[in-house]
């Protein structure tokens, strides 16, 4: 990728939990900050990171999803998610799970891309919807059957479902003609991010760095962020960003999208947090795809670090 190459949008992205048209009548402010993840890899964390940050305190008087609303989710009206932003006076700090290449590109914009290993996050992923309020899948289930798309079930086995998330292909397209789009596609998600790494607005995080030294990429965020923190001050934000601290208080953490109460048990939103929990769960058959897709779908360099990190 060229050294002065900047990012296009160049598809839709219209699944069961996200739709990049949304993304339409955005209006961007100077130092507007978005967080975009793959799901189940850092993105309620990095949240609370940046909240942190920003209003430089860890008691919050709102949920974090009042102050940083995932704006492509199709369960709100989308004026009522722009009219929160618009009022807000703080910061910005918005949740997406749209790739690169289907968000708005603004050079006063920062772009905070965290990746996790492809197999943890797919373990990660499998806790969740053990969870997730029966009421919220109806909704969800509900607002793709009005934009034309096709419901796809999981796998009934784990290699089944394993193989599906190596080789999703959510590419944005016409739901008449391929309505059976991912939810999705953590590979293409990371490469939409790779490619534009040397920008110096775009920032690629990692999990694993997250879990090994908090401190140290909160540091990260803070200065690609530009925001100055008393060093008095760091202990007790790196404390209230750790995993026990935030599952103390996961009913004001997790999220909820369009819905009050999201989670049969908000605790197990943050389930384990660990790196390599996907020991625990994939086999030999398991770990072949996974090869076989990280050789075909993407790069070496990519590949490494979706397994390891900037520190691995």
């Amino acid at each position: 990728m060229s050294a002065t190459a900047h990012p296009q949008r160049r598809h839709i992205y219209n699944s069961l939990m996200t739709d990049s048209r949304r993304w339409d009548g955005f209006k961007p402010r100077d130092g507007d900050v978005i967080i975009s993840t793959p799901p189940k890899c850092g993105t309620t964390w990095t949240q609370m990171i940046c909240a942190l940050l920003i209003f430089q305190k860890t008691g919050f008087e709102l949920k974090l999803r009042d102050y940083t609303p995932w704006l492509d989710a199709p369960l709100k009206p989308i004026a009522e998610v722009l009219g929160v932003l618009e009022a807000q006076t703080h910061r910005r700090f918005i949740k997406t799970h749209t790739p690169l290449d289907g968000l708005p590109y603004f050079e006063n914009v920062i772009y905070l891309f965290v990746a996790r290993d492809p197999r943890d996050a797919f373990v990660s992923m499998g806790n969740n919807m053990q969870i997730l309020n029966p009421d919220v899948m109806a909704k969800m289930a509900a607002s793709a059957q009005e934009r034309s798309i096709a419901l796809h079930p999981p796998g009934a086995d784990v290699h089944t479902r394993f193989r599906e998330w190596m080789n999703a292909d959510a590419i944005g397209r016409d739901p008449a003609k391929a309505p059976e789009t991912p939810d999705s596609d953590i590979l293409r998600h990371a490469q939409t991010f790779w490619d534009f790494r040397h920008l110096p607005n775009i920032h690629l995080l990692h999990y694993g760095d997250m879990k090994a030294d908090l401190d140290g990429q909160m540091r990260r965020v803070a200065s690609a962020l530009g925001i100055s923190v008393d060093e008095a001050l760091w202990p007790e934000l790196v404390a209230a960003a750790g995993f026990g601290a935030m599952k103390e208080n996961a009913d004001k953490l997790a999220p909820g999208p369009g819905h009050p109460d999201p989670w049969l048990d908000s605790s197990r939103f943050f389930n384990k947090g660990t790196h390599g929990q996907w020991q625990e769960v994939l086999g030999a058959p398991e770990l072949e795809v996974y090869r076989q897709a990280m050789a075909a779908r993407i790069e070496p360099e990519l590949a490494r670090w979706l397994e390891h990190g900037w520190n691995g």
